[in-house]
């Protein structure tokens, strides 16, 4: 009965560090969602800038030219940045995704155990009150033989 309440415990145990690793496999997941979402948006201003750089050309505004140049080559080096530190977003859900399925492959192993211990309980149980029957009507068998 006591192996039967420790593999319960072991069970919530396994549970509560089975959804601590999804919380956090979710955490980096946003993360790197919103680091993908920086680098379409670096990428849009560079395609602007290159555009004010064009749009300049046909004008002549030099200013204009500057600036088109300007946010293209600051938006090209930040999407540089940002590629970086995607590449390392993506290592590290890799890793806490594998860790999320190692901890629910162990709940998993212990929800079994649990129920294997569960059932091998419940038979035991049966099989206790059966022996009680039996012995009983053994007892009333005894008791109305030596009365005859």
């Amino acid at each position: 009965m006591a192996s039967g309440r420790l593999t319960e415990r072991v069970v919530r145990i396994r549970q509560m560090e089975e959804d601590e690793s999804r919380r956090v496999l979710d955490l980096a997941l946003a993360e790197l969602a919103q680091l993908e979402l920086g680098l379409r948006t670096s990428q849009q201003r560079e395609r602007a800038g290159r555009g004010l750089v064009a749009a300049s050309a046909t004008s002549g505004e030099i200013a204009d030219r500057i600036a088109g140049m300007e946010e293209s080559r600051s938006a090209s080096r930040r999407s540089a940045a940002l590629r970086l530190r995607i590449r390392a977003a993506e290592d590290a859900v890799a890793s806490l995704r594998q860790e999320f399925l190692s901890r629910r492959t162990s709940r998993l192993q212990a929800e079994t155990l649990a129920a294997t211990e569960k059932a091998r309980e419940a038979e035991d149980s049966l099989r206790r009150g059966q022996r009680a029957v039996d012995d009983w009507y053994l007892g009333r068998m005894s008791r109305d033989n030596d009365g005859n």
